[in-house]
């Protein structure tokens, strides 16, 4: 038995990592990597083994970054099952579609450049067959991978049908546990349950994405959002938040319409800008069960306490050109998170340049990608190729963060039987920040901790 660590090593996206048993190969998460176009592209194409090979894969979340292989390994031949939970199932047919739509129209633009044939890593007929694969587990029943691995899913607590693994490989005689937190969410956030704890592993494959911070406190930063909105509307600006389709928006959603019942702040237009985040807020609402116990039962006879119905959804490429021509304050929620596509580009080119506005950073920005340019005070953004003079007012919420941070990370590791607790391995990060997380664990106590390469294996005995 062993594990490779085939993606989010020692990076935050491309999540991937091989499980073989016996005569037996499964992956855990099949994600997209992000990255530079080009290395993306190529890595993305590439599996280090042959999909055909692959016997099941068992998703933790919806999220690209986990997700967003599917097609790519069905297109190469990959006809296993696909195991998910059932809101991670109706998420993925949305953001997988929206994908490929965007990946394809990336093409297009690079093809005109330079005058190439090329093909996109996917299509929407392999995202198709990519859904004709999937099996929905709900959270606590137990289940068979393949044989020799048994799984149970638990509640994650990051977003809408997110899931961690406690898996039980067994090979002859022997049998291990091994723990994967996918993304592990935090305590007292809106909407969603807290994650959920695991009593024992011996192996533990974690995601370190903030481990070496601690987060801001999540009240914080809606003081902090309102006081924004607030001074925003006083000047005559708009506010605009890049703000992630799944989870973030509809967080966004809930607490503005929070801040308004309290008088917080005053009543403004709301609008979300983003197909992918129309869609991913119509699931919200088919899966209330996903939603912690105070929210179901305040919701059970007025579904607008969820904010979700304040807001005007924009989806045609008209009515969003449109948004540019209005000069009162307003707030715009747009996609992607970190400004790297979608129409969030063109509300940021039309908007940056005004000081009455505000631009608000809700979520992580990687490294290199515009969104860490504006949380890094640029002077100037590029979009399209054009420089846009940076003006606005640029405030980031650090509390809003859908990750745990290295508290969050500890307590997890914490639950666990310490007698039991063999390695822990750190995935899903980057390497300054693992290397910290480490240090606090060993502080901790715990001896056994890795932070692998991509393509580091590690025998599981």
């Amino acid at each position: 038995m062993h594990i490779e660590f085939d993606g989010a090593a020692q990076t935050v996206t491309g999540s991937m990592h091989y499980i073989e048993v016996g005569d037996k190969r499964i992956l855990l998460d099949c994600g997209l990597y992000q990255g530079h176009r080009d290395e993306a592209f190529q890595r993305n194409k590439s599996f280090p083994f042959n999909p055909k090979d692959i016997d099941a894969i068992v998703l933790s979340h919806a999220h690209i970054d986990h997700s967003g292989n599917l097609p790519g390994i069905v297109k190469q031949g990959f006809r296993g099952t696909i195991f998910c939970t059932p809101a991670t199932r109706d998420l993925c047919n949305i953001m997988l579609a929206d994908s490929a739509f965007l990946q394809q129209k990336d093409i297009e633009f690079l093809e005109k450049k330079k005058k190439t044939h090329l093909e996109p890593l996917y299509s929407a007929d392999d995202v198709r067959e990519v859904l004709s694969l999937m099996r929905t587990i709900p959270y606590h029943r137990q289940f068979e991978v393949v044989k020799g691995i048994q799984c149970t899913y638990y509640d994650a607590g990051h977003i809408l049908g997110a899931a961690m693994l406690s898996l039980v490989l067994t090979e002859g005689s022997k049998s291990v546990t091994l723990a994967f937190t996918g993304d592990l969410g935090r305590k007292h956030r809106p909407l969603l349950r807290d994650p959920e704890h695991l009593k024992e592993a011996e192996i533990v494959i974690s995601e370190s994405t903030y481990g070496d911070i601690i987060h801001e406190d999540p009240a914080e930063s809606v003081k902090l959002l309102a006081d924004a909105v607030v001074k925003t509307q006083k000047r005559g600006g708009k506010i605009i938040i890049p703000a992630f389709s799944v989870g973030r928006t509809q967080d966004l959603l809930y607490i503005l319409h929070g801040l308004v019942a309290d008088k917080k702040i005053p009543v403004l237009p709301i609008f979300v800008d983003s197909p992918l985040s129309v869609n991913a807020t119509s699931i919200y609402k088919q899966h209330h069960d996903c939603f912690e116990d105070d929210i179901q039962n305040c919701i059970l006879n007025d579904e607008d306490k969820l904010g979700f119905n304040d807001a005007t959804y924009i989806t045609s490429v008209d009515d969003s050109k449109r948004l540019n021509g209005i000069h009162d304050p307003c707030i715009i929620i747009s996609a992607s998170g970190m400004c790297e596509g979608g129409r969030i580009l063109h509300h940021l080119a039309n908007n940056v340049g005004d000081e009455r506005n505000t631009v608000m950073i809700v979520g992580y920005q990687a490294q290199d990608t515009l969104g860490s340019r504006l949380v890094q005070h640029a002077r100037f953004i590029r979009v399209y190729g054009e420089e846009y003079d940076v003006k606005c007012e640029v405030v980031q919420l650090h509390g809003m963060s859908a990750h745990g941070d290295q508290n969050d990370l500890l307590e997890f590791i914490k639950a666990l039987d310490v007698k039991k607790l063999q390695n822990i391995y750190l995935v899903h990060g980057e390497l300054d920040k693992q290397t910290v997380y480490k240090e606090a664990l060993k502080k901790n106590g715990y001896k056994n901790v890795e932070i692998p390469q991509r393509g580091q294996k590690a025998n599981i005995s």
